[in-house]
């Protein structure tokens, strides 16, 4: 299991210019090796705010698409999530939305973290993947 960045699955369903194409590649690679991509519903929640802001129905269904897609599983944010969430926010000085986002990956059994952001690389609970 591989947790996705809320960037990594925006990148995966927008396509932005360059991204996108990283993106899309490395997900077809995980799931191809049969890794379940792992999100959680704060990540569902980031990737919506876009679209709900624009009216854009046809993006948000995109993004449903993609949520409901085989292999991807919706975790939920739980006490225990929540707790590690504080410590690593307080241990490594992320930001909050990063540090659930964290939490939750080791939570819940997932062996790599996937995203853009290179400030995560040095948390050291989970093997951080950064997208390039």
């Amino acid at each position: 299991m591989v947790f996705l960045d809320t960037s990594v699955v925006i990148y995966s369903v927008e396509q932005p210019p360059g991204w996108g194409e990283k993106a899309t590649a490395r997900l077809g690679a995980l799931r191809g090796g049969g890794d379940l991509l792992v999100v959680t519903e704060i990540v569902r929640m980031e990737c919506l705010v876009g679209p709900i802001k624009a009216g854009d129905t046809a993006l948000l269904a995109e993004f449903a698409a993609f949520f409901a897609a085989p292999g991807v599983v919706i975790q939920p944010i739980t006490g225990p999530v929540a707790l590690r969430a504080a410590t690593i926010r307080a241990s490594f000085r992320f930001q909050p939305m990063d540090s659930l986002h964290l939490a939750a990956a080791v939570e819940h059994g997932c062996r790599a973290f996937l995203t853009n952001d290179a400030r995560l690389s040095s948390f050291p609970d989970i093997a951080v993947e950064i997208l390039t």
